[in-house]
């Protein structure tokens, strides 16, 4: 008999949030701006969230990149950082420097 399989209570969030009903496997796209494409998608579709659907794409962006955490390949994380930037040009946001 196999053992349950056991989430993480990030995982749980991820996939469960009250601010976004989120495309599958969003995290894993290789392109930046697909990735800041669904997010926002995900935002403007969304009647749950409690902030505005920039606020509410980038906390889920943020989120997923602080609880990955040193487990994140930095080839991953570089390529979530972009994407954060591609959030900020979709809405008109000052980009980082």
């Amino acid at each position: 008999m196999a053992a349950p399989e056991k989430k993480r209570w990030s995982q749980h969030v991820t996939e469960t949030s009250d601010a976004l009903s989120l495309e599958p496997e969003v995290f894993t796209f290789d392109d930046p701006a697909r990735i800041a494409r669904a997010l926002s998608e995900s935002a403007e579709e969304s009647t749950r969230r409690k902030a505005g659907p920039f606020r509410s794409a980038m906390s889920m962006l943020t989120f997923y990149i602080n609880r990955a955490g040193k487990n994140l390949p930095e080839r991953r994380r570089k390529i979530l950082e972009k994407a954060k930037d591609e959030l900020r040009r979709l809405y008109g946001k000052v980009p980082r420097k």
